[in-house]
């Protein structure tokens, strides 16, 4: 149990308005704040765990509300079926499928065989964890011209997969082919793979 003041982005939590059952609910946002006659409030917008129905309410900063623990499991990545992503847990033999919207970004990194953690929630799979960092090789960046590190650091787009409108911001020394590490968490260049 955790008082509203307490939750942030990423946490789950057990929760119904007024006259309706209590479902689990992952917050998005809060923002807490404080008037002088009304005491602290925590205004959070959260999502539906199992539907992804979204909703907003002001809760007072000590209301108690019940916090989820998730289960996570070690998955690695098998194959795409045409609807879902199948993901195949190597110590039980396990299968969970997760569709494109339940992936979110980390499509962009999806590679076969890759390792991540399944996020479970009464043992059917919400989402995935990516590592925090992965090696990917440049396909396509424009090259350097000279005269552009006038400024300090300066950076350019480039493309580690087939999605034309995914680009990481790598700087101007790195060309296609090279492998370079991406925090994945940020969507940012870390450095040259080793």
């Amino acid at each position: 149990m955790k008082i509203a003041q307490e939750l942030r982005t990423g946490n789950v939590f057990m929760w119904g308005p007024p006259g309706k059952s209590q479902e689990a609910l992952v917050v998005l946002k809060t923002e807490y704040s404080r008037s002088g006659r009304q005491g602290a409030v925590v205004k959070m917008k959260y999502k539906n765990l199992l539907n992804g129905a979204g909703g907003e309410w002001v809760f007072s900063a000590d209301d108690k509300l019940d916090q989820v623990i998730l289960d996570k499991k070690e998955a690695e990545y098998s194959y795409f079926d045409g609807t879902n992503y199948v993901f195949m847990n190597m110590a039980t033999g396990e299968q969970y499928e997760l569709s494109a919207e339940n992936m979110g970004s980390a499509l962009n990194y999806l590679q076969d065989g890759m390792q991540v953690e399944v996020t479970l929630y009464n043992d059917a799979p919400l989402s995935v964890e990516l590592p925090t960092t992965v090696v990917r090789e440049i396909v396509y960046t424009e090259p350097a011209v000279k005269g552009d590190t006038s400024s300090g650091k300066v950076l350019k787009a480039a493309r580690i997969n087939d999605n034309e409108e995914f680009t990481i911001m790598v700087p101007l020394f790195c060309n296609i082919g090279e492998k370079i590490e991406i925090d994945t968490r940020t969507d940012e260049y870390k450095s040259r793979a080793k």
